[in-house]
């Protein structure tokens, strides 16, 4: 194996892994209080409760994005000689790892699932809006008591 291939080789390697910490963070569902009050409870009122479609997606450029950048790889490593030929590599790392990413969220952003979004007015007048997967038995007018992020009936 020449030095060329085995530079291209190792870019591919190299772009493959630093393209996996791309990824960009979609905003949370929850809303309300501050991390720092999730931590201990809080007593309240339901005010509303709405079935909602939550995504199942998860966070980050995952296995998408590997597979298209090694794939890119693999085809531009066979276009052109010498330095043209580590470029198309790179190139095709990235614009497969691109292309990788974009398919898998596409696919997971179809993947939605109900859940409830529970609107809670707390004891000391703030309002807080909690989505968990199922509400057991709880209506609007109960008297509930919130824990990180959970809504419990008292």
């Amino acid at each position: 194996m020449n030095i060329y291939k085995q530079t291209a080789i190792a870019a591919t390697l190299v772009a493959s892994a630093m393209l996996t910490g791309c990824g960009s963070s979609p905003p949370s569902a929850m809303t309300g209080a501050p991390a720092s009050q999730a931590t201990y409870g809080r007593y309240g009122v339901i005010e509303s409760i709405q079935v909602v479609q939550v995504s199942n997606e998860k966070k980050g450029p995952g296995a998408g994005a590997v597979v298209g950048g090694i794939v890119g790889g693999i085809l531009g490593n066979q276009v052109g000689g010498g330095l043209g030929n580590a470029a198309a590599t790179a190139a095709g790392v990235v614009g497969g790892a691109i292309v990788g990413n974009n398919i898998e969220k596409n696919n997971r952003n179809q993947q939605l699932r109900e859940a409830y979004q529970i609107s809670v007015r707390l004891d000391n007048g703030v309002y807080q809006s909690i989505i968990q997967d199922n509400i057991a038995d709880l209506r609007v007018g109960a008297q509930v008591y919130v824990k990180d992020n959970h809504v419990y009936r008292n």
